[in-house]
């Protein structure tokens, strides 16, 4: 038995769905169950409640797993909201060190992580909090794989389909910082899906942490001309400063539901690369070119 921690959310969804493909028995913790039981419709899925964020709610939770996925995330990530406990550091560090610690009671063998690329003992808080998961995992004494993605994207990711959605309804799409010039590696959410599953059977998997960026590096506006291209719209690309966004954002911060924050405008006008190489020759995996994984969501519509 397979348990996904963070199933419900967007890469979570890519690994649910992968596992069904394959025919795995899993199971997908959430916080609510009734909540979730709409989330995958056509397949048949097994919810256990608890949260990462208290312990006593994992070990019913994780009775006679073999397995455990860590991807969870908090909601609006990477837009933080310490008053509801959802940072980096309770979720992503602090959560995954309650998993391992579950995993291990439960006598699971293995542990696959969706870490982040950049994650490091120093820098900024986000990656110094995925550090700490990964060494967590690390630690364990768990046969584990750490996956390092750069930038997912997808049809239900909340980054790419941003810009999208704004270029439904206006002439042109902002971009924040230098005219969208840092330097991303796109891979596609089903790519990370095949090899999370794949990292629970091949043994090449066991104890490593592998990069999984998809195959081409492009400047966050090329990213975003490509979507306007695939889904069949001219858009003009205008920029947004960092500082004007900064300042903005230290007020939206303090309206309901935190719309944005100064940390949120640094997190995503950062470069985001990950080289697959290493994944795609151990693992056998070939990355989904830009342009393919959007074709298959992204219609024409004007």
């Amino acid at each position: 038995m397979i348990l996904v921690a963070g199933g419900t959310g967007f890469v979570g969804g890519g690994i649910v769905r992968e596992l069904a493909l394959r025919g795995k028995q899993f199971a997908v913790l959430t916080r609510n169950a009734a909540r979730s039981a709409d989330r995958f419709p056509g397949l048949v899925v097994q919810y256990r409640e608890g949260d990462v964020c208290d312990p006593s709610s994992l070990a019913t939770a994780i009775a006679g797993v073999d397995a455990v996925i860590g991807c969870q995330q908090f909601p609006n990530s990477p837009i933080e909201n310490p008053k509801k406990g959802h940072t980096f550091d309770e979720v992503d560090a602090r959560g995954t060190e309650n998993l391992v610690i579950a995993a291990k009671a439960a006598g699971a063998k293995q542990y696959v992580y969706l870490s982040a690329a950049g994650a490091a003992p120093e820098g900024y808080h986000w990656f110094r909090a995925k550090w700490r998961a990964e060494q967590a995992v690390r630690n364990s004494g768990l046969t584990y794989t750490i996956l390092r993605p750069p930038w997912v994207y997808g049809p239900e990711d909340r980054a790419l389909n941003r810009f999208l959605a704004m270029s439904r309804f206006q002439p042109f799409v902002p971009l924040i910082g230098a005219v969208g010039k840092q330097m991303m590696q796109p891979v596609f959410v089903d790519d990370v899906g095949r090899a999370t599953a794949e990292c629970l059977d091949n043994p090449a998997a066991a104890n490593q942490t592998f990069e999984i960026g998809g195959p081409g590096v492009f400047a966050m506006s090329d990213v975003v001309k490509t979507a306007l291209q695939v889904a069949g719209r001219r858009r003009l690309l205008l920029p947004a400063p960092t500082f004007v966004m900064k300042a903005l954002a230290s007020v939206l911060q303090f309206m309901p539901g935190r719309p944005l924050t100064p940390d949120a405008v640094d997190f995503i006008t950062m470069g985001a690369l990950g080289d697959p190489t290493e994944i795609s020759e151990k693992l056998g995996l070939t990355p989904t070119p830009l342009r393919e994984g959007l074709a298959t969501y992204l219609a024409k519509s004007d």
